[in-house]
């Protein structure tokens, strides 16, 4: 056992497999300890929320200020102020307006904004321009001059006496806050999904619920097929034509369309978790049947195993003292693949709303089933989908890698 462990593990591919997914493993059990709550705590008013910090502004209206004259901030605040959007409308001002733009760079701001300030005219009433228009070249000049020409921000409140606004202060250009004073702070790495939940938080809870129906699917699969295939290679004769039999049935059914089925028959309040990952076992352990008994038939008559017969041994002793320690590496790759299979196939399911019940858990298919019920990949939310995405991949492609190191380590072909 040792010198096995000690070959498994000098398996290059082996080690690199395990190694991502055991930094997976442990990301999901330390992550929860240092960001702990509901995964599916919704946060966020809007959907979306791009990636980043985000601070309560109210708190930092209210929170110490520090006098700053950084190089540049005018004119960040300027580019930040000008939308794509802004940027074409103004080009389209332009054009109406009888003014030369061949060789203007839409991403030249101060070009841009030098140009505007020249030739703009709150007056002017370019021959098609609907007053609609007009209004929001009115007002976007208008925020324009502010960013320009202003140094003060007054904030004001109503009074509750005479009804009319009174300052309450007055915030500069130069103050800034230092972001620790700032009593409510969040850091979103991958920002909200459309609910407005901690993606990260959701997508870490998400892949070790993924792992789990995986791991089911796959002991369901592999303890079916296992002792299907054992009797079958086994006994032969009827017991292994009436087992062939029902094997073949289940190959010629698609399993996915029976895997469709089935769960579309469960009610989706009844669809937990475990029920689709048993559902998945179910549907799925044909191939490791076939396999495994074409495996016990090449070992049934080898002289260890007659002599054990020969000895008197019980059958259930000779399979599982003669046989399967032989093939047991082989029933360890076919365990792998399995649980490979059993996550692809939830999150296939989840992707066509067949998946576990949306309201006590997340899995990564399920991640996948809003971030497209939600139009994520139209509206450029790509932190919605392309980090589960990216987390199956890494699952499948850990778990592959151990197979086929395991593969080179006992299949004698494959043998360096």
């Amino acid at each position: 056992m040792k010198n096995t462990l000690r070959q498994v593990f000098h398996s290059s591919k082996f080690v690199g497999g395990f190694v991502i997914f055991m930094l997976l493993v442990l990301t999901m059990i330390i992550y929860p300890l240092i960001n702990p709550g509901n995964p599916l705590e919704q946060i966020g008013v809007g959907t979306f929320a791009e990636p980043g910090t985000y601070v309560s502004l109210y708190d930092s209206l209210s929170s110490p200020t520090e006098t700053m004259r950084l190089p540049g901030a005018d004119e960040k605040r300027l580019v930040r102020s000008l939308t794509g959007e802004d940027r074409v409308a103004m080009v389209e001002w332009f054009t109406a307006a009888g003014v030369p733009v061949d060789d203007l760079d839409m991403t030249d701001t101060d070009a841009m904004l030098d140009l505007w300030f020249a030739n703009y005219d709150v007056s002017a009433k370019p021959k098609g321009m609907t007053m609609a228009k007009r209004n929001y070249y009115q007002r976007l000049n208008n925020n324009l001059l502010d960013i320009r020409a202003g140094d003060t921000l007054i904030i004001a409140d109503k009074n509750d006496e005479t009804g009319e606004l009174e300052e309450k202060k007055q915030v500069n250009k130069t103050d800034y806050v230092n972001i620790g004073e700032v009593a409510n702070v969040k850091t979103l790495p991958l920002g909200t999904d459309n609910f407005g939940r901690d993606v990260l938080k959701q997508l870490v809870s998400a892949c070790g619920t993924s792992i789990r129906i995986g791991l089911v699917a796959g002991i369901v699969a592999t303890l079916i097929g296992l002792s299907l295939g054992l009797l079958a290679g086994y006994l032969g004769g009827i017991a292994d034509d009436l087992i062939m039999f029902i094997t073949n049935i289940f190959t010629v059914i698609p399993g996915f369309i029976l895997l469709i089925l089935i769960t579309n028959s469960v009610g989706q309040e009844q669809r937990g978790a475990t029920l689709v990952a048993v559902v998945i076992g179910l549907t799925s352990w044909t191939w490791t049947a076939r396999s495994v008994r074409s495996q016990v038939i090449s070992l049934r008559n080898r002289d260890h195993v007659n002599l054990s017969k020969l000895s008197g041994h019980s059958m259930v002793r000779i399979v599982l003292t003669d046989i399967l320690p032989y093939i047991a590496s082989y029933v360890v790759m076919a365990f792998i693949l399995q649980v490979s299979s059993g996550i692809l196939a939830e999150a296939q399911l989840s992707l066509l709303g067949l998946g576990p019940r949306t309201t006590t858990t997340a899995t990564l298919g399920l991640m996948m089933n809003w971030a497209m019920l939600y139009s994520a990949h139209t509206n450029g939310s790509w932190w919605a989908y392309f980090p589960v995405i990216l987390t199956i991949t890494l699952i499948s492609f850990s778990l592959n890698l151990m197979n086929t190191g395991l593969d080179q380590v006992f299949n004698p072909t494959l043998r360096d």
